[in-house]
């Protein structure tokens, strides 16, 4: 059995009284008290989330960039200095290895974010692709933490503990900023998976307890609560986010589960999954829609989508929605249905209605 491993902030997390799980092959704070203020926290004012347990891997080399547009199905080596984009890793057939986020940090040099539980994955298939390149790809997972403060206040809590670096008001969505906490080089991303405006941190793993003492020192009074995992999904769902394991596996093609665009079929050349992906998915293969339901029994993930008495698919993610008030769900169905389909709740049937994702979207800046 492959070793658990730990976060730098598991005393913290321990400290403030958080439950603690497995998950992606960490120890992680699933919850610190009530899931439903832990999500209200993000939504009315910030919460604090302990990611470390995400992947990094440092790709550097002269052909960095043409070795991503190769193995990645983005085009990676159009990305601007300090941009970020959200990308795939595909396997031949089409189907995904996992999502990832892509920072390009310098003319050489991009850091590739990818799935916990990918890990292995996507550091293998990333070793086999590079080979041919002039490039490396160094697996910094356990050198780095990674710190989010997502929510309305986010900006204001970052700010106020002293980062050198330059005003975040100039910091755009999908886009990263290096900055300096006490010593430590840290780069500052607003990339957010709650549907907040929000901030990623990523520090080295031995000032990561330093930096989360200091957000929760400046940011307590303004109503920032650290968040477990059990927020971080709900968050994720209301705001329509696909996540690895549910919408998105191997069995899926990026068409079928809304992330095609990801896919840069005009902008580039061959690259691994192209030919599977151009041919598309079969015309009765399964697509993701939105469901929404009346009262309080949620889907949840396996849970049966029926028309009429014939199962036309599966719920891959469902809740009841604390910010709406109401249940919701993600579900994989067979194509061409339109209004109105019912969930099978343990064996009653629950009435629910097609609609576009993401089912919360919050208020922009003004």
């Amino acid at each position: 059995m492959p070793e658990i491993l730990h976060t730098p902030l598991e005393a913290r997390h321990t400290a403030a009284g958080a439950q603690l799980t497995e998950f992606g092959g960490w120890m992680m704070p699933l919850r610190y008290g009530s899931d439903l203020a832990e999500h209200a926290a993000v939504r009315e004012r910030a919460g604090l989330f302990d990611l470390s347990h995400m992947a990094e891997l440092r790709v550097r080399g002269a052909e960095a960039g043409a070795f991503l547009d190769h193995a990645l199905a983005g085009r990676l080596s159009a990305l601007e200095l300090g941009q970020a984009r959200y990308t795939l890793l595909l396997a031949e057939s089409g189907g995904i290895l996992d999502d990832l986020i892509v920072y390009r940090l310098g003319a050489s040099e991009w850091l590739v974010v990818a799935n916990a539980g990918n890990r292995a994955v996507v550091a293998e298939a990333l070793a086999e692709r590079v080979a041919g390149f002039d490039a490396t790809v160094v697996d910094e997972t356990e050198e780095i933490a990674l710190v989010a403060v997502q929510g309305p206040a986010s900006q204001a809590i970052v700010e106020a503990i002293g980062l050198e670096s330059s005003p975040l008001d100039e910091l755009g969505y999908y886009r990263v900023l290096e900055a300096v906490f006490e010593g430590e080089d840290v780069l500052v991303a607003r990339t957010g998976y709650t549907g907040e405006d929000g901030f990623e941190l990523y520090v080295p793993a031995h000032a990561a307890s330093d930096l989360w003492d200091a957000l929760v020192r400046v940011g307590t009074p303004m109503g920032l609560q650290p968040c477990g995992l059990a927020a971080r999904d709900t968050l994720r769902l209301e705001a329509g986010m696909p996540l690895y394991g549910h919408e998105l596996s191997t069995e899926t093609l990026p068409a079928q589960v809304g992330v095609g665009r990801s896919v840069a079929l005009r902008t580039k050349g061959d690259f691994v999954g192209r030919e599977a992906v151009e041919a598309g998915p079969a015309a009765d293969a399964p697509v993701l829609v939105g469901l929404v339901a009346e009262g309080r029994r949620a889907g949840r993930a396996g849970y049966p989508v029926l028309d009429g008495d014939a199962e036309v698919g599966v719920v891959t993610s469902g809740a009841l929605s604390p910010t709406l008030g109401h249940p919701i769900a993600m579900a994989l169905v067979t194509p061409g249905h339109s209004g109105s389909l019912a969930i099978d709740v343990r064996g009653t049937r629950i009435p629910v209605t097609i609609v576009d994702l993401p089912f919360y979207r919050r208020q922009e800046r003004a």
